[in-house]
């Protein structure tokens, strides 16, 4: 039995998905019929449904690679392949702190509160007003909505939050905020960057080289499916290539110079004692 409210994915015999929040006494509209979703919580995850026509729905609890396939767009998202390996490189995990700057459609953003579980929070800045307001649909759709702190700013004159674990830049001159990331952070945070071509990330790192930051890693992830035939075994005639490359660097805390020791004051002499001057003077 499904509880009212949570998410639930419906697939046709034909593969086309229905991503949908389970309300007791909704409806679920297709092109094969209706689907009653007081039945669908009666079947259960991993099992069939009919539609009023007749057709046959699977029920299944979406992953988060189906969050985020199914986020409406206006912009690129970032793919899975990428989001995987950012995730373990930037260490994000229950209670962590990330600020990301350039939500974009939120694609990523899901993914970083998914991470993050109750006890952390995301804190996502976008300049772009009708960006904005899609992310903040597209987590509210997901039930994400409650981990993530949004910002409708621009980052030119800095970030409005400090102390986060993680820190992760999706816009076209990263460089240019370079000097505004000690403030965002903790010493040894570790940073991330996602930029489309060369050009940019050889400005990147040049600026990188110049700042506070170690650990530089440049690296693009390639993906290739194979045709999952038994007799057939090859691969895809297509692969999901180049689709960005992703710059990693850990903050580090410029080393406070160490205070100088105070230099002791030298002994004087001692005098001699009456005695001593006494038994010299008998000698």
């Amino acid at each position: 039995m499904i509880e009212p409210g949570q998410l639930i994915l419906l697939i046709s015999h034909k593969g086309k998905r229905y991503l949908r929040k389970l309300e007791a006494g909704g409806e679920v509209h297709t092109h094969d019929g209706k689907l009653l979703m007081d039945e669908v919580a009666e079947a259960g995850f991993g099992q069939y449904v009919k539609t009023h026509l007749g057709r046959p729905y699977l029920v299944l609890k979406p992953t988060l690679h189906d969050l985020i396939k199914g986020v409406k767009r206006q912009t690129q998202i970032m793919y899975p392949k990428e989001i995987g390996y950012l995730m373990m490189k930037l260490g994000i995990g229950p209670g962590s702190t990330v600020i990301e700057s350039g939500t974009g459609s939120g694609g990523l953003t899901t993914a970083l509160a998914w991470f993050v579980g109750d006890t952390g929070k995301v804190i996502t800045y976008e300049r772009r007003a009708d960006f904005f307001k899609l992310a903040g649909k597209n987590l509210e759709r997901v039930g994400l909505a409650d981990r993530v702190e949004q910002v409708n700013q621009n980052i030119e004159d800095g970030f409005k939050h400090s102390g986060a674990d993680a820190l992760f830049l999706d816009v076209r001159t990263p460089w240019e905020y370079l000097s505004s990331i000690p403030e965002a952070v903790i010493p040894g945070a570790m940073c991330g960057f996602l930029l489309p071509t060369v050009n940019q990330v050889s400005e990147l790192l040049r600026g990188l080289e110049d700042g506070p930051f170690a650990d530089q890693e440049v690296l693009e992830i390639l993906i290739r499916h194979w045709k999952p035939v038994p007799d057939r075994l090859r691969p895809d005639d297509r692969m999901v290539a180049h689709t960005g490359f992703l710059v990693f660097a850990r903050y580090m805390e410029p080393p406070k110079a160490a205070p100088r020791p105070e230099l002791e004051a030298e002994e004087a002499p001692t005098a001699p004692s009456d005695e001593a001057e006494s038994s010299v003077e008998e000698k």
